[in-house]
């Protein structure tokens, strides 16, 4: 079992930006890719980013490239979500994830956070 939290999310103006931070607990080496993803009121959950173990591999969704960065710190068994140049539709509850490869669908991933609130407000 893999325990996630994450935190860093809020209420921020269009042109801010905000750091998002997932810490993971339990069995992690089975499971050691991170992936976010988000979900915005009566939408489906659709992919962020994800970053492999070494994070020498990464890969983003097509709205989010350029202004978004994923990251981690194994040490820290955090995962890092840099946004800048938020935007009013980047708002949305943020999930953090984990399973075994870098994955762009959310069946791939076997473990989920509880999310958090992005809102990014005119």
């Amino acid at each position: 079992q893999v325990q996630l939290v994450e935190s860093g999310g809020g209420l921020v103006q269009v042109g801010g930006s905000l750091r998002l931070s997932c810490v993971a607990s339990g069995r992690t080496f089975s499971s050691s890719a991170r992936g976010w993803f988000r979900q915005a009121p009566g939408k489906d959950r659709e992919f962020v980013a994800t970053i492999n173990w070494s994070g020498d591999s990464t890969y983003y969704a097509d709205s989010v490239k350029g202004r978004f960065t994923i990251s981690r710190d194994n040490a820290k068994n955090t995962v890092y979500l840099q946004m800048n140049s938020l935007k009013p539709e980047d708002t949305a509850v943020y999930y953090c994830a984990a399973g075994a490869e870098v994955a762009g669908h959310v069946d791939e991933y076997d473990y989920w956070g509880q999310g958090t609130q992005v809102t990014v407000s005119l």
